[in-house]
């Protein structure tokens, strides 16, 4: 039986993005020839991306229990920048690297109760 497989389009290099830029310039030129197209396994990609949301739980679980003890307070809502490697890696992205990387955004938010 054949796993499913998935199209990861990547950007390997550091090359900033080109702001302003206009036409087919060399720096543009230079940051399309830098993405390729790998396929990877479904279900080691779903295996990965479970393993990350379970450590995300557990983290965001810890500073829940943290903050609740010391001030009454909950967390709510959570937003994480994610992006997945050419090796099928799922990593977080922190602060504003995220822009116009092609990051997937996970919104986790408080379920209501009622």
């Amino acid at each position: 039986m054949s796993d499913e497989l998935t199209l990861i389009v990547t950007d390997d290099t550091s090359t900033p993005q080109v702001e302003g830029e206009k036409g087919w310039g060399q720096a543009v030129q230079q940051r399309l020839a830098s993405f390729k197209e790998v396929k990877l396994s479904a279900s080691e990609l779903e295996q990965k991306m479970n393993a990350f949301l379970q450590l995300v739980a557990r983290l965001f679980g810890q500073v829940d229990r943290q903050i609740g003890s010391q001030s009454g307070m909950r967390l709510d809502e959570v937003e994480l920048a994610v992006e997945i490697s050419a090796e099928g890696e799922v990593k977080l992205i922190a602060g504003g690297k995220a822009a116009g990387r092609g990051a997937i955004t996970l919104k986790f938010k408080r379920a209501e109760q009622g």
